[in-house]
């Protein structure tokens, strides 16, 4: 992988990584707040919603680091053992978990009888949103542990074809 494309990717992952600290330090509790404010029957659903998104931006940035992980094992060339499964399972285990997550908001907001000061259009779009992201989640899972099996594959070819030589 040329150089400069890796360092582009690296400062990606880092931008994203800064945007994320920022948004779980900032954005999520301060926009949960003003929503509280502006409707006050949203306030019991504020810290457990808020921590729950946090959370959720938690893993995608655990799943970055193990990005920036396996991007170094490609520099070194060493993709093609077993410390990047690793990495892998990393990125697959952040992945299960945020999907748990949007499908844990899905139940809830399925069931739970919300207040709404817009006819319940909010609480509908934001179910529709939750259970989207946990298709989303659930395919992006299904298609990296396909993946990995593809890994699993290539490594075993590359450490037999080693042994040949």
């Amino acid at each position: 992988m040329h150089r400069v494309l890796t360092a582009v990717l690296r400062a990606g992952i880092a931008a994203a990584l800064a945007v994320g600290l920022f948004g779980q330090i900032v954005v999520i509790p301060t926009t949960a707040a003003d929503e509280a404010d502006v409707f006050p029957p949203y306030a019991p659903y504020v810290v457990p919603y808020a921590t729950v998104a946090i959370l959720g931006v938690l893993c995608v940035q655990v799943a970055l680091v193990a990005v920036w992980q396996l991007l170094a094992m490609v520099e070194r060339d060493a993709l093609f053992s077993p410390r990047a499964f690793r990495w892998v399972d990393t990125v697959i285990g952040a992945a299960a978990v945020a999907t748990l997550l949007a499908l844990g908001v899905s139940g809830h907001l399925a069931v739970a009888e919300i207040p709404s000061p817009d006819d319940g259009m909010d609480v509908l779009g934001a179910l529709v949103t939750a259970s989207g992201c946990a298709v989303v989640g659930a395919a992006f899972v299904m298609l990296t542990l396909v993946m990995r099996g593809l890994l699993r594959k290539a490594t075993d070819l590359e450490t037999e074809m080693a042994q040949v030589v």
